[in-house]
């Protein structure tokens, strides 16, 4: 029987005018320190971010999240912050700001599988909530 690992999960938003405070959840960073898992899943729907900006720069937007995936990899073209500790990496990604892209606060969880977890995630807070196909009369 293997053992839960400990994982730090963060969702990542985008937020196309701070001010307003208004976020489309985009992804979520996922860590498993014991593993050494970092990962990073993104599904931008961008008919949804463009309703609460239609002048949103998609291309920034699109860059910035291709970042976070790259520093979570540890890719060379994720530039300095990739070759960092994998803690400092995901610390740094979940680090408050107030920019477009911003995180959830980090929250804990168990798995068996770090990967399955992040899909879990990723399906209850950012992929669309399917549609009811049963009508109760």
């Amino acid at each position: 029987m293997h053992a839960h690992e400990v994982y730090d999960y963060a969702v990542v938003r985008v937020v196309p005018r701070v001010e307003r405070e208004e976020f489309v959840n985009v992804g979520v960073i996922l860590s498993c320190q014991r593993t050494g898992h970092l990962e990073a899943a993104i599904a931008l729907d961008e008919k949804r971010l463009l309703a609460l900006d239609p002048n949103v720069d998609l291309e920034t937007v699109r860059r910035h999240l291709g970042a976070i995936v790259a520093i979570c990899e540890g890719a060379a073209h994720g530039g300095p912050i990739a070759q960092l500790p994998m803690r400092s990496r995901y610390h740094w990604l979940t680090a408050k700001r107030s920019s477009i892209i911003q995180t959830s606060p980090s929250h804990m969880g168990l798995c068996l599988q770090p990967g399955e977890a992040l899909a879990r995630i990723m399906q209850r807070m950012v992929l669309p909530i399917p549609v009811e196909t049963t009508f109760n009369h």
